[in-house]
């Protein structure tokens, strides 16, 4: 219940916290570490970081602009691959904030970094966590995933995808190597 909650209050509160431009600018999402995400050692709980990264591209397509053509076509977000790097723990009522952007895209995906970052005792940032995502819109009609291209047209963006960084490119590459071994 807690991440609906967390998701209706996303929604209310995107115009008030301005469009962003897409594809390039990062969402920045406050939050807080609350009774119901902690685990048994009494810090975020590993699959909560995955959950929270949902509002974070969420967060994305609403103040990015894509939420229009997302709900006309029906398309549905599917994430394919995904790496996260704990770092630091997050412990209860730590405040932290989940940075999410595009880093680079191909045909019909992109790939996403998420980073929950919260602030040392000191007053400088500690990044907790670092994740990377493969993901796409699939269309539901047509059965077949969204390209990018007809993406950034319905938001009037007009991009070319940057060069993979060579962690995102290991990333991928790791992922291309799981799928030909089934």
């Amino acid at each position: 219940m807690n991440l609906w909650l967390r998701l209706i209050w996303l929604v209310a509160s995107a115009r008030f916290r301005g469009a962003l431009a897409a594809p390039f600018e990062v969402s920045r999402v406050p939050f807080r570490v609350w009774f119901h995400d902690l685990d048994t050692s009494l810090h975020l709980n590993n699959g909560r970081y995955w959950t929270l990264m949902d509002l974070g591209r969420t967060d994305l397509m609403l103040r990015g602009g894509l939420w229009r053509a997302w709900l006309k076509h029906g398309w549905m977000p599917v994430i394919s691959a995904g790496k996260i790097r704990f770092r630091r723990e997050l412990r209860l009522l730590k405040p932290f904030t989940l940075e999410t952007r595009v880093l680079c895209w191909a045909e019909t995906w992109l790939v996403i970094e998420h980073r929950l970052v919260s602030m040392g005792a000191k007053g400088q940032d500690i990044t907790n966590a670092v994740a990377l995502v493969r993901a796409g819109l699939y269309d539901r009609k047509a059965r077949e995933f969204v390209p990018i291209q007809r993406m950034m047209d319905e938001m009037g963006v007009v991009a070319g995808s940057p060069a993979p960084s060579p962690e995102v490119q290991a990333f991928l590459d790791a992922e291309d190597a799981m799928k030909r071994a089934g």
